[in-house]
């Protein structure tokens, strides 16, 4: 029940960011430059001229490196680690993602989600360890050369640009030597906008569009440049929550179709255990989890995974010869495996179910909370410090206890972990 702290794959589901060069650069340098909401972030290289260079190069985004359209690489995170005066974002994190694999980071603030999909991108150096695109190493390679798309929270498309502009704006901003033609550009563009369900609309400008319909724009622009890994940030934040439902089941499609290697940073459970092939749950800039969402969500490597996923009930007590035990309860509980000492005892409202006073663990109700299509029973424990939740369905016809009922309480499913909170 230790923290997993090196994550690797199963087998996939499935067998950037436009840039361009700064005002004020000499013909010898070129930056690559992020528009965010407030500000850009520019990560300068020397190279030759842009405009004239033909030699062969190390970037990711090479057309001939680039593989076939649609198809992400193997993304390797070996021994990354980030501090930022004595606090480490980032740990020493090992983390393997499959070619065609769509995985979400999920944390809370601080977590470092943000600061490793920041590394990937080449937006931020790492202090330690390697990043590898395939066979590549893109430790040391700037973003144009790693070659990847970043979808940002507040779409940053440019307001002064049509639909069609902004999706095209990352290859017309390409070296001349390396830039598609207007009628290839214009197909991409077209090809996109279908994919994106918005045939029509090049010539719309972004405030002409939906909170949606920016997103699903600011995205064809990062899949026009076949980037070789799809990143993104909290996508969704900025939207409704019923857009955001709909967006993020339109984009579990998308990617199916694509099938591009992708990484989204989210603090929202939900949206990382239906949209995400396998979540990442980092804290404190160590990875504590990675699985699939069954298993993140059903078999919790922690107590810290399974009160940060979803809705938990914790019970303090102690494991004595295999069995969990609670002061002032009769009852006791199964718990192979847990070493003897202080223990506590974690369940979802929804494992749990009402018994006649005097079986099970005993309790008495202390409030309902009545949401849509059921109802969340709060019971206090003699002795316990957090409560515990029992969900009911709101539907004709399901006794409901009052408060200040005496009841029993059975569980259906639980995990026992060694210590206490």
């Amino acid at each position: 029940m230790s923290p997993s702290l090196a994550a690797s794959p199963p087998s996939a589901r499935h067998a950037g960011r436009a840039t361009h060069a700064a005002a004020g650069a000499t013909p010898t340098e070129t930056t690559n430059v992020l528009l965010t909401q407030d500000h850009a972030v520019h990560t300068p290289r020397p190279v030759a001229d842009p405009e004239a260079s033909t030699a062969p190069g190390r970037g990711i985004g090479d057309d001939r490196a680039m593989g076939t359209r649609g198809h992400g690489v193997d993304l390797r995170i070996e021994g990354v680690a980030k501090r930022y005066g004595g606090t480490a974002a980032l740990d020493h994190v090992d983390l393997h993602i499959a070619a065609g694999e769509l995985v979400a980071l999920l944390g809370p603030s601080g977590s470092g989600k943000t600061t490793l999909l920041r590394v990937i991108a080449g937006l931020l150096p790492a202090d330690g360890g390697r990043v590898l695109f395939g066979d590549t190493d893109a430790t040391l390679l700037s973003l144009r050369e790693r070659n990847v798309g970043f979808v940002f929270q507040q779409y940053a498309l440019f307001r002064h640009m049509t639909v069609a502009e902004n999706i095209a704006f990352g290859l017309r901003s390409r070296p001349r030597a390396k830039r598609p033609d207007r009628a290839t550009i214009r197909r991409r563009v077209e090809e996109l906008l279908a994919l994106i369900q918005l045939p029509g609309y090049g010539d719309r400008y972004p405030e002409q569009l939906s909170g949606g319909q920016k997103q699903r724009v600011a995205l064809a622009r990062a899949l026009a440049i076949d980037p070789t890994v799809l990143l993104l940030d909290e996508p969704f934040g900025a939207l409704d929550a019923k857009v955001r439902v709909e967006l993020r089941r339109w984009l579990r499609r998308l990617h199916d179709q694509t099938g591009q290697t992708t990484v989204f940073v989210t603090h929202d459970q939900d949206e990382a255990l239906e949209l995400a092939d396998r979540v990442v749950v980092l804290r404190e800039g160590r990875i504590e989890q990675a699985g699939t969402p069954d298993e993140i969500y059903g078999a919790p490597a922690s107590p810290y995974v399974f009160d940060f996923i979803g809705r938990a009930s914790v019970v303090e007590g102690r494991v004595e010869g295999g069995r969990f035990v609670v002061d002032g309860q009769a009852a006791g509980f199964e718990a192979d495996g847990v070493a003897d000492g202080p223990a506590s005892l974690y369940l979802r409202p929804h494992d749990a179910a009402f018994v006649a006073p005097g079986d099970g663990l005993q309790a008495r109700v202390a409030a309902l909370a009545r949401q849509a299509g059921r109802i969340t029973v709060e019971l206090e424990l003699p002795g316990q410090s957090r409560r515990l939740e029992v969900d009911l369905v709101a539907a004709p016809g399901v006794a409901t206890p009052a408060i200040g009922d005496a009841v029993g309480v059975r569980l259906l499913k639980y995990r026992v972990y060694p210590g206490q909170r």
